[in-house]
């Protein structure tokens, strides 16, 4: 059977930016993993290929052995395409098996089991006409399918994952190295150390109330306080940090202060005090010392967020953090509010007081307002600097990926830029 993991540019894709801006869904993270791997570890394929929009196409083949984007994969085996927002924690049909299709209201395919001997009568032009055909002549299933619907859902469920995860992965015990003195609070069966990974002295693990996954390469410097359930990425450095239930840090993020219930999709910057709360931050973000984001409303009702720059949208949780795309940098002081949307390749400067719940994306706010400052030229110059910092390479294809979301995202932007020109 190969899996068919599908992103399609649908109207709900927006409900997870300014994350999934440059990055297809399934590579958002929960837990320990990205819900690709969750797919994959749950359904055990003999292959894997996958279907993002196209201006990600080229830059998402930089980062994967998958093809994408490929209709040469709509043939010769069995097939199993699965929607990147299908939770696969509770999904549980069988990988093989009678055709059958499961479209939710709005049309969009959460899943497609197709076996080998049906897809001749598809179409196979296209992915969207191989799914068109797949509606009209498959058996279609009730649409009974659990979904990850908004990004603050994978910041609210990240505790439960991270629990899931810890015990899937089967691992305990230190095969780093964890200098002394230092402690482990709770039960030592719900910690692992990773081979390569390093305990500095006077660091306490809290495994009371859930594991601690510390994986390779990662360094805890002295006076952190990680508690569980915790997951640290590769190459990670916490700096003296306070690090809160339910934080999932991906690979080679900086991390110091206090941060609780966040994930920090990896190459991340926290290096200084201030808070970070029930936050996802994408790759590449720096945060300014002292920057801090509120997660609970005074009067402790429900938290909304602004996705379009319009119209609030009810997260039903009463803690919800902010969502920071990628790129993004916060100057010194800066302060958030909670449910607040920072768009991606951003330049934030503090005002001393709380900023608008929504900055668009590629903006500049200075001066207490919105702005195109300098353009995205100076933020592609950042970005190539940033990244070869850490090794990695700003390429031809993530830049045209960029100026596309540049495109995508200027609505919400000239009317940011225009508000913010009549309040002045």
């Amino acid at each position: 059977m190969r899996l068919i993991l599908l992103d399609p540019s649908s109207p709900k894709r927006f409900h997870f930016d300014p994350l999934a801006l440059c990055r297809p869904i399934f590579e958002l993270r929960v837990g320990m993993t990205t819900l690709a791997q969750k797919c994959v570890d749950k359904l055990h394929p003999a292959g894997v290929a996958c279907f993002v929009p196209p201006y990600l196409a080229d830059a998402y083949r930089e980062q994967t052995d998958w093809p994408v984007n490929d209709t040469g994969v709509l043939a010769g085996d069995d097939l199993l395409i699965v929607n990147a927002r299908v939770n696969a924690a509770h999904f549980d049909l069988p990988p093989t098996g009678p055709s059958q299709a499961a479209f939710d209201a709005d049309g969009d395919c959460l899943y497609a089991r197709i076996a080998e001997g049906d897809i001749a009568r598809l179409e196979n032009d296209s992915i969207d006409g191989f799914l068109a055909s797949a509606k009209k002549t498959l058996p279609t299933a009730p649409a009974e399918v659990a979904t990850w619907n908004y990004t603050w859902d994978l910041v609210l469920e990240n505790s439960e994952c991270l629990l899931a995860d810890f015990a899937a992965a089967g691992r305990q015990g230190v095969e780093g190295n964890v200098e002394q003195p230092s402690v482990i609070r709770g039960n030592d069966r719900e910690v692992y150390v990773a081979p390569g990974a390093v305990v500095h002295p006077m660091v306490v693990i809290d495994a009371e109330n859930g594991p601690v996954y510390i994986d390779r390469g990662a360094q805890i410097h002295p006076f952190t306080r990680i508690e569980g359930p915790c997951y640290i990425g590769e190459g990670s450095i916490l700096l003296g940090a306070k690090c809160r239930q339910g934080n999932s840090l991906g690979a080679n993020c900086r991390v110091g202060g206090e941060i609780e219930a966040s994930i920090l999709q990896g190459y991340a910057n926290k290096y200084h005090d201030g808070f970070l709360g029930h936050a996802y931050l994408g790759e590449w973000v720096n945060l300014g010392a002292m920057t801090t984001n509120s997660d609970l409303k005074n009067d402790y009702s429900n938290v909304s967020v602004v996705l379009d720059g319009r119209k609030p949208i009810d997260t039903g949780s009463r803690k919800v953090g902010s969502l920071i795309g990628d790129h993004t940098k916060t100057a010194i002081g800066t302060l958030l509010k909670t449910g607040a949307y920072v768009g991606a390749m951003g330049v934030i400067a503090g005002t001393g007081r709380p900023l608008p719940k929504f900055i668009p994306d590629f903006a500049w706010f200075t001066d207490g307002t919105v702005t195109e400052g300098f353009g995205k030229g100076r933020q592609y110059e950042a970005a190539k600097i940033v990244m070869r910092r850490r090794g990695r390479q700003w390429t031809a294809a993530q830049e045209a990926m960029w100026d596309e979301i540049y495109r995508i995202t200027a609505p919400a932007r000239h009317d940011a830029i225009q508000r913010a020109r009549r309040d002045r």
